[in-house]
């Protein structure tokens, strides 16, 4: 599942209840926010959580708070009286670490509990364990990290993943934003530190395929257009969109389409499958036979013979071909998504917004 956060430093707005109404249409499942953080007003929580809700029950989405021992209390709510929170609409509440074990316990039989990942130990287990909590409603969630070099070490990260999955808890991690960026220090709000600052449609597909996520947060409260489009292709149409500069408009009809990679995988280069045939009759001279950088765009010339019109990304550094022409470059925001480009996988390179 993916999910993002909304934020509540600040009264609700129609601009907030667009941006839930967008992320929902991408194909967003779940939204997290925070009743704790230092720089808010906590006596503006429990008005500015309320319109959350309304959205929340009428997008059927997932909500989970990150609380403190006494955060509910700023929103008329209490641990003690688990019933009253499920009614209120909250699906789930991410627990402090100061939180009794035996309360933890007990809200586990009524909503979803996320208990923080990074220091859950087996000790911690074995407690829940004897005060019968019901593990099918429990989640590792780990933190996101404001301040840079903070972020966790992923290898660290890895192993830890690997635990809690041997404990079969189900696992949610946080990536950043690249738009909106949250207070106070708008450095971005990832999980990972080599996540900070990266495109977050990429940092949400390396979480859930190298690291054993099972649920992605954004982190910080906006996304970018591009980033919204790249979500939406790929929870809807299971696309890998990449945007793009070409060299001449010429090249605009070869580059900004769909295209699927060959089921033989290449080790240097992404090879557009059919393309060859769709420009076997196209006079193709050469023309800018240059260094081929990592996520250059080619196409091959006349010169390759019964190779002429095979486009090509590149994935490492190539040297110049005289029979190599090329026309385009995927931007470096996307770069890294070249790794996820398998046997038949289908991508869009699309014009990058200028």
């Amino acid at each position: 599942m993916i999910g993002f956060s909304v934020f509540l430093n600040e009264d609700w707005s129609k601009e907030k209840e667009n941006y839930v109404n967008k992320m929902a249409d991408i194909g967003f499942e779940g939204v997290f926010t925070s009743l704790h953080i230092p720089e808010d007003d906590v006596s503006k929580y429990s008005e500015r959580l309320k319109f959350l809700l309304e959205m929340i029950k009428a997008r059927k989405l997932k909500l989970m708070i990150d609380i403190s021992n006494n955060a509910l209390k700023n929103i008329g709510l209490s641990l003690d009286d688990p019933k009253a929170i499920v009614e209120s609409g909250i699906t789930g509440l991410r627990m402090d670490d100061g939180i009794d074990v035996e309360i933890i316990a007990n809200l586990s039989h009524y909503l979803t509990v996320g208990l923080n990942a990074s220091t859950l130990l087996e000790d911690d287990y074995e407690k829940l364990v004897q005060h019968n909590a019901d593990f099918s409603n429990i989640e590792a969630w780990h933190n996101y990290y404001p301040r840079p070099n903070t972020g966790l070490d992923e290898k660290w990260f890895y192993e830890k993943n690997s635990w809690l999955k041997s404990m079969r808890f189900k696992l949610s991690a946080f990536v950043p934003g690249d738009s909106s960026l949250r207070l106070p220090l708008y450095e971005t709000l990832p999980t990972l530190e080599i996540h900070r600052y990266q495109n977050p449609f990429y940092s949400s597909l390396s979480l859930l395929r190298d690291y054993m996520i099972d649920d992605v947060y954004i982190g910080d409260p906006g996304l970018s257009n591009e980033t919204c489009q790249q979500f939406r292709e790929y929870l809807h149409h299971m696309i890998l969109l990449f945007h793009a500069t070409t060299i001449n408009d010429k090249w605009i009809s070869y580059v900004y389409k769909d295209h699927q990679n060959r089921l033989d995988v290449s080790r240097d280069v992404i090879r557009s499958d059919q393309s060859r045939i769709l420009h076997k009759n196209d006079c193709l001279e050469p023309e800018n036979t240059v260094l081929r950088k990592k996520g250059s765009i080619t196409i091959d010339n006349n010169l390759y013979k019964r190779y002429k019109g095979e486009l090509q990304v590149v994935k490492r550094v190539l040297s110049s071909d005289t029979k190599v022409n090329v026309i385009g470059q995927i931007i470096d925001k996307d770069l890294p998504l070249l790794d996820f480009i398998k046997s038949g996988t289908k991508f869009r390179i699309k014009e990058i917004t200028r």
